[in-house]
């Protein structure tokens, strides 16, 4: 039988062998290119599309897509698998997002899949389109555009700052106690946020670091987001209806969230009724009546007790905690990195230092010095380097469209009604045409120009092309606040204190639609010797 098959065989053998050599080669230059581009180019494999590759990425997943839009021109389209229709656009070109956001705004809303998935912020600005959300824009750039609102942030910042933050951060200097730098920062926003939102002081942030679980359930929320924009509906929702994986995590959340809103609420109306009635011991505690909650509570549009009024609370905590919570970390990181930049910054701050000297705000060993909003709203420098981290690490990493009837993107592609369109902001500040060779280094200086009169100034840049605050119709109405928050805590803690990282440690960004810092981040701080 093998003698026949291979007198059968001899007269094909050298085209066997020819025929072999070629796949060999094939195979090999195919493993060959895999091995040095797999990270660069995603296999959007029949059947399942593009989900292996996103599983296969999932521990450096921010990474791994910036490479993918490097390496294909900054847009790519690619498919779910095939039983659930799933068709994505993933771009981060400056002319793409001026395309979405602003020159065809309304074919590209954030449509009922971006609010299914922040199910718990349904029917607030954040997850509606269209009337409903030109509305309630419109009320809360009226809340948030009082000076008096205004004022009362400020105040509750700087105070905050002075009272709580220096005073703990002075604490472990002396003690040479290592902190985490995400968990403090979490805390400290967290009581800001609160004290804005509903005129009262969770205390997160003070020596015995009481539990955060409300905060955590807000992370869950994040965390369980991002899940819910990278997998098939169909597969969270099943997941939801079982109660298992992720979903169970976030009732979980939802609950805790739901019920601290209503905690505060409660204490809103309880410190209320006693002011009213004049008890001398309850009014010390009568929460300021410059709140957010303030401007809902009597609002007929918001059953004061209803899901709606709820759900526009915890955007608030949301988007006031996460934007300045999320990037302090990532600020201080920077700097512990680049003690240049933090010459620049107190070369920036001294002149306004020396002229407090003789009155100076103390915390009893008169030598720390605070610095007002007023003082440092010109600070051009420090506003570049928290510009250049928001534009290295965005608090929000991905913004997620929905296409309303087909078009063709300024980069050629083609997208279809239902396709949901993923613009990755993490991508869009590592981009070389964007930003240079020099992209993924720190380098505030990249913010700044020369006036005519020889001094810096923040050099523009188009919303399209940094967009930490949004762009178009949906720009952040907060930005204003966030700024002058960073400034307030940033000149502080850069001022009075050296912050150093410990060494030996992997810094990167937590899984999550929020770019926060994973595994428990740690550093040392020291007082300055001024």
């Amino acid at each position: 039988m093998e003698l026949a098959l291979t007198m059968a065989l001899t007269p094909f053998l050298p085209e066997l062998a020819v025929s072999s050599l070629i796949i060999l080669l094939v195979l090999l230059y195919i493993a060959y290119w895999r091995s040095k581009y797999q990270s660069l180019f995603p296999i959007d494999w029949p059947l399942v599309g593009l989900l292996p590759s996103l599983v296969a990425n999932l521990h450096n997943l921010h990474d791994y897509v910036t490479d993918v839009l490097a390496a294909s021109g900054q847009s790519f389209t690619a498919h779910g698998p095939v039983a659930t229709n799933m068709r994505l656009f993933i771009t981060c070109d400056p002319d793409n997002v001026r395309h979405i956001f602003t020159s065809n705004h309304e074919n590209y809303p954030k449509g009922h899949e971006f609010a299914e998935i922040f199910d718990i912020m349904a029917g607030a600005f954040f997850t509606i389109d269209g009337d409903p959300c030109r509305r309630q824009r419109a009320k809360t750039q009226s809340i948030l555009g009082d000076p008096r609102l205004v004022a009362s942030m400020a105040s509750n910042c700087y105070d905050k700052v002075r009272n709580g933050l220096l005073p703990f951060l002075t604490c472990m200097a002396s003690t040479r106690t290592p902190i985490e730098m995400q968990d403090l920062a979490t805390r400290l926003m967290f009581d800001v946020t609160a004290m804005a939102v509903f005129g009262v002081d969770p205390g997160c942030l003070s020596t015995d670091m009481p539990s955060m679980h409300v905060s955590t359930a807000m992370d869950t929320i994040m965390e369980v987001g991002l899940f819910r924009h990278t997998v098939p509906a169909s597969c969270w929702k099943a997941m939801r209806r079982l109660d298992i994986g992720p979903e169970r995590k976030l009732a979980a959340a939802h609950t805790v969230l739901h019920g601290f809103v209503s905690e505060m609420m409660e204490k809103v109306r309880t410190a209320t009724h006693h002011h009213g009635h004049g008890d001398d011991a309850e009014e010390k505690q009568a929460p300021s009546s410059m709140d957010i909650l303030s401007s809902y509570i009597n609002d007929p549009d918001y059953n004061a007790d209803g899901d709606l009024l709820h759900s526009m609370l915890i955007t608030y905590m949301v988007a006031g905690r996460d934007t300045v919570g999320t990037t302090l970390p990532w600020f201080f990181y920077n700097l512990a990195m680049n003690p240049h930049v933090v010459f620049g910054i107190r070369e920036e701050l001294a002149p306004i230092a020396s002229r407090k000297a003789a009155t100076s705000t103390s915390n009893g060993d008169g030598t720390t010095v605070m610095f007002s909003p007023e003082d440092t709203k010109p600070l051009v420098y420090l506003q570049a380097a928290l510009f250049e981290t928001l534009r290295l690490y965005p608090p929000g990493s991905i913004e997620r469209k929905t296409v309303v009837a087909d078009d063709v993107m300024p980069s050629g592609h083609e997208v279809r009604a239902g396709d949901a369109v993923l613009i990755s902001l993490y991508s869009m500040g590592r981009m070389e045409n964007l930003w240079g060779n020099d992209c993924r280094e720190y380098r505030p200086e990249r913010w700044l120009s020369v006036s005519n009169h020889g001094s810096s100034k923040l050099r523009y840049v188009p919303s399209h092309k940094f967009l930490a605050f949004n762009s178009g119709p949906r720009m952040c109405l907060g930005k204003h606040i966030a700024v002058m928050q960073l400034k307030t805590i940033a000149a502080a803690v850069v001022w009075n204190l050296d912050v150093e990282v410990l060494e030996g440690q992997t810094v990167e960004p937590k899984l999550s639609c929020l770019l926060q810092m994973k595994n428990r981040v740690m550093a040392k701080v020291k007082k300055r010797a001024i």
